[in-house]
């Protein structure tokens, strides 16, 4: 009888919790949307709107693929960013400068470009986690280390070709290796919505055994999982939405554990099939409430990536040194 109590009790708290957090981020969106508006609603509606759905389609995909990564690594600490998405993305910017000159560069078709971006960092990924995961049980922590190598590697090329290119060309690649969330080109939303879309289905379809990969591997074998061709998935899905969120507004590193960290802390169970939607409205209110504070409330100039970064930075700190997950 107190168990079944228990479970009511749990079922209403989730309940409440996903329609409040729910409420918010309508109260946010229609904020960041129509205040200051004055009666020049059409007009700014089309500047506001695409920046909008540029920050709810990253929020998704840089919390959800964090919460992957993290179930199948079984540390709340580690994040995507540890397998050189970010070093990549530089790169890929570094190089087409380099090898063409920014006056191609600023040419180049913003859809092609993107989806150039995408595929290069998807299957770079892809072709690491296939590679890696055949060896047996090991290989996660092993993945996780070359992650790390590999994006050394990826910024030391960056830094190389940096120090030849011409003060110009270097300025551009500056100004396309920072995350840019307030100016997000509307042309592209399309086909970052569909693949992060697509993502968090495929994702939804494997809560149950996001649930089971997460006691980690000798259980989830036991249980009839089968683990390698499951932690491939998961690990495709990750690389698939944290290389369209890179592509789409460029290299955040600690968003994800910021995220993580609070969905981990309000949610009522640990289950993904309340830890997916949860992630995904926590953040949103991060993203695009800090960026309607900053922006509307504070009217700073400093971008939104910039306090994330930092703020991200000393809960990683925090984490490592002082909780000790």
């Amino acid at each position: 009888m107190n168990l079944s109590n228990n479970r009511g009790r749990e079922r209403r708290h989730t309940a409440w919790l996903l329609a409040v957090l729910s409420l918010m981020v309508l109260l946010v969106s229609c904020l960041y949307l129509f205040q200051g508006a004055d009666g020049n609603t059409v007009f700014i509606m089309a500047f506001r709107l695409p920046t909008l759905l540029g920050l709810l389609i990253t929020a998704s995909a840089i919390g959800v693929s964090t919460l992957l990564f993290q179930t199948l690594s079984g540390n709340r600490i580690l994040t995507p960013s540890l397998m050189g998405f970010d070093s990549l993305y530089v790169l890929i910017q570094t190089s087409v400068v380099f090898f063409l000159g920014s006056s191609h560069y600023v040419t180049l078709p913003p859809s092609a470009k993107f989806m150039a971006e995408l595929a290069i960092m998807s299957l770079l990924a892809v072709a690491l986690f296939s590679t890696l995961l055949k060896r047996g049980q090991s290989d996660f922590s092993r993945l996780i280390l070359t992650g790390i190598i590999v994006g050394v590697l990826f910024r030391s090329l960056s830094g190389f070709m940096s120090r030849i290119l011409a003060p110009n060309d270097y300025a551009v690649v500056q100004s396309a290796s920072f995350a840019r969330f307030g100016n997000i080109n509307e042309s592209l939303l399309g086909y970052a919505g569909l693949a992060v879309i697509v993502s968090l289905w495929l994702t939804w379809l494997l809560r149950r055994k996001l649930d089971i990969m997460a006691l980690g591997r000798d259980l989830a074998i036991g249980l009839g999982v089968e683990h390698d061709k499951t932690a491939f998935q998961i690990l495709t899905l990750i690389a698939v939405l944290v290389a369209t969120a890179t592509a789409l507004v460029g290299p955040v590193v600690f968003l994800g554990l910021l995220i993580s960290s609070l969905v981990y802390a309000i949610s009522p169970r640990h289950s993904h099939a309340i830890l997916i939607p949860l992630t995904i409205l926590v953040g949103i209110l991060i993203l695009l409430g800090g960026q309607l504070i900053l922006e509307r409330l504070l009217h700073m100039q400093i971008t939104i990536s910039v306090v994330i970064e930092l703020l991200g930075g000393l809960l990683f700190l925090y984490l490592l040194l002082v909780k000790r997950p």
